[in-house]
């Protein structure tokens, strides 16, 4: 190549109108300068590529599916810990035992804390990215081989809580970050579809642990689903792959975290996390409400769970296709009725199994539905703002980054959610008392549940007011 002209190749990523993506050499100097300019090495040297399809395609499609999987085996496990809250709060070496809540509010709380921290590791390590499956996947096990050698709660929460939790976010995050990049258009529907998983694994899961830990106890089922999740896991590992090249995502600051400073992102994320301090409690309580307010058996009273996810499969396809369609607000007004519906006039007023039940399914597809609205907030806080000329200022924001930080704030109303919950219920308050639901001894836990559900949709009427 001639150095005279100075000619600088530099790839460039571009979308195509058929939905591929193409890699194409572009030179800084002028077109016809630049074309005269080059040897025949560098003639050699232009190429171009084609990437598969987003939003569609065979591999789009088996991305999705596999992190549908993943999520109802990463996820599933410890949105059923009410099985096991039930079974320690019963059984020995762990009867009577307090805190035995905050193994699943770490589990879960966890996996949501450290979020914007892996995703952002990720970011800045692309290729190191593709093994965090695996690597997650062998801690999970372990750390379930762990829990079964447990002897105190404290044991429970280090292992089945917090151990699990890092293994499991490390598992789970590639999924998050490259469904940005398999699906644009239809982002929110993609999410939809893989956080229904949730909903799947948190109906089969419970089953299956409920038939293990009633004839085998917990340190054989723990054994038992930490194999069961290596095999059913690994080979969802080969399709959980990024779309682009590691090359082309080196250009993202991970860390750029202006948005949390955004009028918009604080309304959003102070909904999201009062929301969160209520929402994971039915799926802890409502076994153990089951059988000592309405004297279910132990399969009847887990069968309030599985309601309860089988809903929320369906809750999160519909919020996936609405957040697609509507404003983000909507949406968020919708899951935020529904399920202060659900709360306040079918849980509260519950004195028979079959009404707990309608409650059940209808908490699953509103509140159920509420993190699959995030693609509607990731959409609008990544976008650079509009000048009155029409023309954008300010930073567009990575989007993955900003659903870290908004799974950050669903993590501190989950963990703080633990043992708030168990501070409601202590002494069964307003028993006798009250009527209904709400006299049963879990009536303040009913009533915060509500109320947490119906802040959670704050910011709509921020948006009206014109805050937003």
């Amino acid at each position: 190549m001639s150095t005279s002209t100075s000619v600088e190749l530099q790839t460039m990523v571009r979308p195509t109108d058929e939905g591929h993506t193409l890699a194409t050499w572009n030179a800084s100097s002028p077109p016809d300068t630049a074309a005269l300019a080059m040897d025949d090495e560098a003639q050699e040297t232009r190429h171009e590529f084609s990437l598969p399809p987003v939003d569609g395609g065979k591999d789009a499609w088996l991305f999705l599916a596999a992190c549908f999987l993943l999520e109802a085996l990463v996820w599933g496990f410890p949105f059923a810990f009410g099985i096991f809250q039930d079974y320690y709060q019963t059984h020995e070496p762990f009867r009577g035992s307090d805190n035995i809540a905050v193994i699943g509010t770490c589990a879960m709380g966890i996996m949501y804390l450290d979020a914007p921290l892996i995703m952002g590791l990720m970011r800045m390590y692309p290729r190191v990215s593709r093994w965090a499956p695996v690597t997650g996947l062998l801690i999970m096990c372990v750390a379930l081989g762990l829990s079964s050698l447990s002897q105190t709660v404290t044991h429970l929460v280090l292992s089945q809580g917090i151990l699990f939790a890092v293994g499991g976010s490390i598992c789970y995050c590639p999924c998050i970050q490259y469904m940005d990049e398999w699906f644009v258009k239809r982002k929110g529907f993609a999410f939809g579809v893989m956080w229904s998983g949730t909903g799947l694994g948190g109906f089969s899961i419970p089953m299956l642990l409920e038939m293990l830990l009633s004839r085998y106890g917990f340190r054989t089922t723990l054994r038992v689903w930490a194999v069961a999740l290596f095999l059913l896991t690994i080979p969802l590992v080969y399709f959980i792959k990024p779309r682009l090249p590691p090359s082309a995502t080196t250009n993202i600051k991970p860390f750029q975290i202006g948005f949390m400073f955004k009028t918009t992102f604080l309304i959003y994320q102070a909904g999201n996390v009062l929301q969160s301090l209520g929402f994971f409690l039915p799926g802890i309580y409502l076994p153990l409400y089951a059988r000592a307010s309405l004297g279910a058996g132990s399969l009847t009273a887990a069968t309030t769970v599985l309601a309860v996810n089988v809903a929320s499969v369906f809750g999160c396809l519909a919020m996936g296709t609405l957040i697609d369609k509507l404003h983000v607000t909507t949406c968020i007004l919708i899951s935020t009725l529904g399920a202060m519906v659900g709360i306040f006039l079918f849980w509260g007023l519950a004195t028979n199994l079959p009404v707990l039940y309608v409650f059940c399914v209808v908490y699953g597809l509103f509140a159920g539905s509420y993190s699959s609205t995030y693609p509607g907030i990731m959409r609008q806080l990544s976008l650079p703002s509009q000048s009155a000329e029409g023309g954008q200022v300010g930073t567009s924001f990575d989007p993955i980054m900003i659903f870290g930080f908004l799974a950050a704030g669903r993590g501190v109303g989950n963990v703080i959610s633990g043992p708030l919950s168990e501070a409601l219920i202590r002494g069964m308050p307003w028993q006798g008392e009250a009527a209904f639901g709400y006299g049963s001894g879990y009536g303040p836990l009913i009533a915060f549940t509500g109320i947490t559900a119906g802040l959670g949709g704050a910011s709509y009427l921020f948006k009206r007011v014109g805050w937003m």
